[in-house]
């Protein structure tokens, strides 16, 4: 478990059982402060990790017959699950990732990108600031000529707490260069909303 203190972990779980007036050391009980130990070094294993790692790999686009370079337009990516934890309350956020960028002179693999996701929301983070993270992330690895990064999430702060808003979920935005734009960027949520035709 690098990067979590487990021992630490535990004894504190220990400590909230008492304090909610359990018995850490009834069945059920018996393995919980471990248990959390563990499930903490899974949901916060993003903060060892540099999001950057995963776009060293970078494909050219090349250039055409003519000589002239290559172009590509968005790559986007729809759909991509991810899980972080909101900072405040120390409780889940679930959701689903719409990643989208204009290539520069290089892309990079398809499966580099959900890892930049991951790598981000497995740390105590804000949803706000994760959409703007993944954005800044991929500005500084690929150089692109824009970036939009759309998040959907359910925070069981709202949904199983104070109002208890079951079915709300927060939508944030980032976007940067060229799909700041609104004509631009408007195109590219069009494409993340449009259904399969297959």
């Amino acid at each position: 478990m690098a990067g979590v203190d487990a021992e630490r972990i535990e004894r504190a779980v220990h400590e909230i059982l008492l304090a909610i007036g359990e018995d850490p050391s009834r069945p059920g009980l018996e393995r919980t402060p471990q248990r959390v130990a563990e499930a903490y070094a899974d949901f916060f294993g993003g903060l060892d990790v540099d999001p950057q790692s995963h776009l060293a790999d970078t494909v050219p686009i090349g250039a055409t017959d003519a000589g002239v370079p290559a172009t590509s337009d968005a790559v986007v990516l729809r759909d991509l699950a991810f899980r972080s934890v909101c900072e405040h309350h120390l409780l889940p956020f679930v959701g689903t990732a719409h990643v989208a960028y204009l290539p520069g002179d290089r892309v990079v693999g398809l499966g580099r990108i959900p890892a930049v996701v991951d790598t981000l929301a497995r740390r105590p983070q804000l949803q706000e600031r994760l959409a703007e993270e993944i954005a800044d992330a991929l500005v500084a690895g690929l150089d692109p000529k824009g970036v939009l990064v759309v998040l959907d999430a359910q925070h069981r702060c709202v949904t199983t707490r104070g109002s208890r808003q079951e079915r709300s979920s927060t939508v944030t935005i980032a976007s940067r260069g060229a799909l700041s734009e609104p004509a631009a960027r408007s195109e590219i949520i069009a494409l993340i909303g449009a259904q399969s035709n297959a």
